[in-house]
């Protein structure tokens, strides 16, 4: 599976600020780790395609990916509100329009990505519920 590695940057000063200041829609998404069994944090947007909601990862298959895969839930906090989730993975030929609509909302600075990786089974994504 295909993974681009944030640059040094956003992992270690925007992906922090986000998650404090719930910048533009960020949400924290917290996920039991794999191997660890411990809690881990990362920001994410979700997205919302007619009365569903989505998580879509940008940079292919994350460390958030595999532990929420193995997890099947995990909690979305934002605004100070927490939500307990299960989250179902979307299959591949479902993904064009949910894909559109979270590079709608999260801007700009995520479409390299999307062309470094134009296929839609390089970005995950999941159902939340």
């Amino acid at each position: 599976m295909t993974y681009l590695k944030p640059p040094a940057f956003t992992r270690h000063l925007a992906n922090p600020l986000a998650m404090r200041m719930s910048a533009r829609g960020v949400a924290t998404l917290t996920v039991i780790g794999r191997r660890t069994g411990e809690p881990r944090k990362v920001p994410v947007i979700p997205v919302e395609v007619g009365q569903s909601r989505y998580l879509v990862s940008p940079y292919g298959e994350s460390d958030w990916v595999r532990n929420l895969r193995t997890a099947g839930q995990g909690e979305l906090r934002s605004k100070g509100q927490t939500e307990v989730f299960h989250a179902s993975e979307v299959p591949v030929d479902e993904r064009g329009d949910i894909i559109a609509k979270y590079r709608e909302v999260a801007g700009s600075h995520i479409g390299p990505y999307f062309t470094k990786l134009p296929d839609p089974k390089d970005h995950p994504v999941f159902r939340v519920a």
